[in-house]
This record gives C-alpha cells, structure tokens and sequence, in this order.
C-alpha cells in the first residue's frame, strides 16, 4: 500500500526521472527561466531549490554534492558564480512558476518556472529600460509621407506647408468672397463667359 506517499513519479522510472530532473534543473540554472508542464515545475522546484540553498556556502563539498545531482560542470559553475551571490540574503523561494495555459496537442497545463531574482520585471530597483518613441499610425499616403518627414528632422525649424495645399486655401477663400458679394448684392455671380445668341 502506498498510503501517504505523495511524490509525484511523473509517469516514469526512477532512473528516467532522476535524469531528466537534472536536465531540466541544469537548463533552469543556465537559461534563468524554462518552460515545462505544471506537474514537471513542481517536482522541479522540490528538486533545484536544496541545491541552490547549498550554493551559499562555496566550497569543494558543496560543490561535489551539487554536481552529484546536476551531473553538468557548467551548471554548477553557474550556480556558484552567478546565482549564489544574488541569492545570498534570500531565506527560501528561489523559484517562481507562471501559468501560462493549455498546451495545444494534449491539453496539458503549461507553465513558465524561472529564478525570482534574475527576473528584471518583479525585482524591486531594477532599472528600467527608456521607452522607445511611438511609431504613428495615421491612414493616408501622402499626409503621412508629409509627417514622416517632419519628424524625421528634429530640431530644425516648423515645416512649411506643401505648396499644393495653399492654392486650395486661396482659391477657396476667393470663391467664398464671391459668393458673398453675390448674396449680399441681391444677385447672382457675374461670369465671366458671355453667351452668344
């Protein structure tokens, strides 16, 4: 009977998992954040967190007993060189697993699982990157070929109109004053063709 027995045996031997536990705890540690299933994430964080617990004290033995699990030179390397100094004043919680839904073929839950403190985006005081400046967006070739070219040239002085623009202007405005004087005079526009009859 196997009353009380939680582990999680992922649906495979003991050899099988073991290694692929270490790979998977090799890949977190070089990567910083790998995605997985919500059950391999979970057996995962039970496995990476003592060794990284182990990391904060450097030396031969620790390191031997961490490369007895990783099975990876350049993880352990990673570990203590990288991690260890960042994790140093954390008393736990190396790990954060983010949900990130279904995954296509079988519907399995999908996870991100990635090391909290080489997350720019949730550690506190971390700089911030400069926003890039927006790129616009407006309908219609020439108006915005026109525009391009303002902003493309900063600095320099406000841009002058497009010559085609202000005869429209004009001649709109004087076909407005004729039509005024039209109205106000009682009568209709002179014009300029005179019939022959």
């Amino acid at each position: 009977m196997r009353h009380n027995r939680k582990f999680n045996h992922l649906g495979r031997q003991s050899s099988h998992r073991k290694a692929m536990l270490a790979n998977m705890a090799s890949s977190l540690l070089i990567h910083k954040r790998i995605e997985t299933t919500v059950a391999k994430a979970k057996a995962l964080k039970k496995y990476v967190e003592p060794l990284i617990t182990k990391s904060k004290e450097d030396t031969t033995h620790q390191r031997r007993i961490v490369f007895s699990y990783l099975k990876q030179k350049e993880a352990v390397t990673e570990l203590f060189r990288t991690i260890a100094p960042k994790i140093a004043e954390r008393p736990g919680g190396y790990t954060r697993i983010l949900h990130t839904g279904f995954r296509y073929g079988d519907a399995a839950e999908m996870c991100i699982i990635e090391l909290v403190d080489f997350n720019e985006t949730y550690v506190e005081g971390a700089a911030k990157p400069a926003a890039a400046p927006k790129a616009r967006t407006r309908r219609g070739g020439a108006k915005k070929a026109a525009e391009d070219a303002v902003v493309v040239e900063e600095g320099a002085e406000e841009a002058k109109p497009a010559k085609k623009a202000a005869p429209k202007k004009a001649t709109y405005a004087k076909n407005a004053g004729v039509a005024k004087t039209a109205s106000a005079k009682g009568g209709a526009a002179k014009s300029t063709h005179t019939k022959k009859g």
